[in-house]
This record gives structure tokens, sequence and C-alpha cells, in this order.
């Protein structure tokens, strides 16, 4: 008998892109388009929170328990969030409640790695991908662009919609969602010291798109020597 073990088939390699931005950028659509392009996963880590206080208001149980909340985020599968359901404004109003525990962003936090992590890898958006869940990514990119440009985007995408709004007062929110996720203590919203800025303001989804792709793909070849 051979005492040569049989070959192991190599792992399958993981690609994580990390995408942040502040609202209304064009992230998420960004990032959608970028994981089928590459064939990836993608994961929206606002909808966590969101799928979180759905579970919450859907089992009737109270929004200020941590440990509750905590359990709730734990037995997340967040390879089955539905965005449409929990784009719904009360599960954001009460989202924006257990976004702030703690016990609620570690447990999200070890998840999203996880999901990260699995083969073939995953894009994910969101406000501390590059930062706090994903800092080994391979390509991390920061998009913005300026708070009246996201602030046309968000109206048009409401009044599209058939809903009423107030431009100012859209733009009011921006501004004050930038300075929460800008200033809070847990996780800023800031880029990475190696991620790639994309300002969109003067970009269509397509632009964005192919500019974003070009950012991956040198980053991709630099990784791997080519």
């Amino acid at each position: 008998m051979s005492d040569v073990a049989a070959p192991q088939d190599a792992p399958e390699p993981v690609l994580a892109i990390a995408i942040d931005g502040p609202a209304a950028s064009g992230k998420g659509t960004l990032a959608r388009r970028l994981a089928r392009h590459y064939g990836l996963r993608h994961l929206d880590t606002g909808l966590t929170y969101r799928a979180v206080a759905a579970r919450l208001l859907e089992e009737d149980l109270p929004l200020d328990d941590e440990a509750t909340a905590e359990a709730a985020a734990r037995t997340l599968d967040l390879g089955a969030l539905d965005r449409a359901r929990l784009a719904q404004h009360h599960i954001g109003e009460a989202a924006s409640k257990v976004a702030v525990m703690p016990g609620v962003r570690r447990a999200l936090v070890d998840k999203q790695r996880a999901f990260a992590a699995a083969p073939p890898g995953a894009v994910l958006d969101g406000r501390d991908i590059g930062t706090v869940v994903c800092p080994e990514a391979a390509v991390k990119l920061y998009v913005t662009a300026s708070a009246e440009v996201r602030a046309v985007r968000r109206f048009r995408e409401i009044t599209d919609g058939g809903g009423a709004a107030d431009y100012e007062a859209v733009l009011a929110d921006i501004r004050r969602r930038d300075a929460r996720d800008m200033g809070r203590a847990d996780s800023p919203l800031r880029p990475a010291a190696d991620a790639h800025l994309l300002d969109t303001s003067e970009m269509d989804i397509e632009a964005a798109f192919m500019a974003a792709c070009r950012l991956i793909d040198a980053a991709l070849a630099a990784r791997s020597g080519t």
C-alpha cells in the first residue's frame, strides 16, 4: 500500500469586494451590477439591520432589548433577505433603534464576514465594509457624490415611484444622515486607507459601473502580479 496521500483539491478562491459610501451615492445599484459581472453574491449590509428589526416586529418583541435583538441577529439567514419587504418605512424606523446596539452590530459583522468568506466570494456594500467588516478585502471602493446630487437622485426615486417629496427636505435629510454616519463613535463612515475613491457626481450608472470595473480589474491584476 502506498504511503503517498491522495492529492487534495485546491480550495476555491474567494474574492471579496468592499463598497462603502454615504446614503444615495449609488453604491447599492453599483454593487449589484458588479456582483453579476464578476459572478459573486451580493449583500446590502444595511438590509441586515432591517431584517433584525423586521423579525422583532413580526414576533412582537421589544425593540429596546439588546439581548433579544442580538439573538435575532445571530439566527438571520443573510442569503434570504427580501429587499422589497425590508424597504418599508416602518421597518427602517425600527432598524435605526437596533442598529446602535453593540451586541447587534457584533453579531451582524460576524455573519457579514462569514458571507464574504464563503466561495466564490461576494460584493458587500454599506458604511463600514472596508474598515471593519472586510478590512482584508481584495478591492475596496468608496463611492460618493455631492450631497446635492444625492438629494436629486433620492428625490427622483421617490417621485418616480409615485411618492411625494420636497427637494429641500430630502437634502436636509441627506446632510443629517451624513453627519450621523460620519460622526458616530462605533464604526463611523469613512474611506479605508487603501480604498479607491469613486465620485459619481458627474456619472450615470453605466459610467460609474465602467469606472468601477477598471479600478477592480487593475487592483486584481496588481494583486496577482500580472
